[in-house]
């Protein structure tokens, strides 16, 4: 799935390699120090060449953009929603004013925080076909150039926040709350996340880095989900699943 290019003389692990340690951190849910002290005291026997701590998050912040490889393709029906991720508590930023934070402060997720925005346009099977990131202080209304990348690929169902008072794109389809269900998939998405990958709370300090982090999470879970085939009912609807892999 990952090309083949040529390394540096100098570097200690293959892509293939990085990105796969970078999946189990993602699948971890640790922070960076954690992930490295674990890795050490557990995975030294496969992996011996381990870089330092800094020089590794660096390649994987460096080549975070093979992960749009495990992006899923679009299908006729899909849904967008974002999900709040705290940087910081409230409390910390007024009682911190000096120190410098990559989050905003706005509503998400039916609270105040103090992060980022974090938006996934899934298909009709729960994986992802794209994503952004935002600070928190800005409205999903920011998000809408996801759903016009598919405008001829997918049409794609939406909560209120949405909406825009003009030039909104034509596949996007406003759902009140109670209608349509299928959106209901897309909250099962980001409990999933919450609850294995601890995507609620992270600790990043630096806006690339926190990019990073979300852009392996996302392929990870695409990844997770089909590795034993996607696992459909009767009624041919899909059930998501991450317990199994926890760490």
């Amino acid at each position: 799935m990952l090309p083949k290019t040529q390394e540096h003389i100098q570097a200690k692990l293959s892509l293939s390699e990085l990105i796969t340690l970078g999946l189990l951190f993602a699948l971890k849910g640790s922070s960076q120090h954690q992930f490295y002290r674990w890795l050490r005291q557990n995975w030294n026997t496969l992996f011996p060449a381990l870089p330092e701590r800094s020089r590794f998050f660096r390649r994987l912040k460096t080549h975070q953009r093979l992960t749009k490889r495990f992006l899923a393709e679009p299908t006729i029906f899909g849904v967008i929603d974002s999900y709040g991720i705290e940087l910081c508590h409230p409390i910390r930023e007024v009682h911190q004013p000096h120190r410098k934070r990559i989050g905003k402060k706005g509503f998400a997720s039916w609270k105040w925080i103090v992060g980022g925005k974090f938006c996934l346009l899934t298909n009709k099977f729960g994986l992802v076909t794209d994503w952004d990131v935002k600070t928190a202080n800005v409205s999903d209304q920011a998000f809408l150039p996801l759903v016009e990348a598919v405008a001829d690929k997918m049409i794609v169902l939406a909560d209120t926040g949405f909406r825009r008072a003009k030039d909104q794109p034509e596949n996007l389809k406003i759902c009140r709350r109670g209608e349509w269900n299928d959106r209901m998939l897309i909250e099962t998405v980001f409990s999933l996340l919450s609850q294995v990958c601890k995507l609620k709370h992270l600790r990043q300090r630096v806006w690339a880095y926190f990019e990073m982090r979300l852009a392996l999470t996302v392929a990870l879970f695409n990844l997770l989900q089909q590795w034993n085939g996607l696992n459909f009912d009767e009624s041919g609807v899909s059930h998501l699943s991450l317990a199994e892999f926890s760490l």
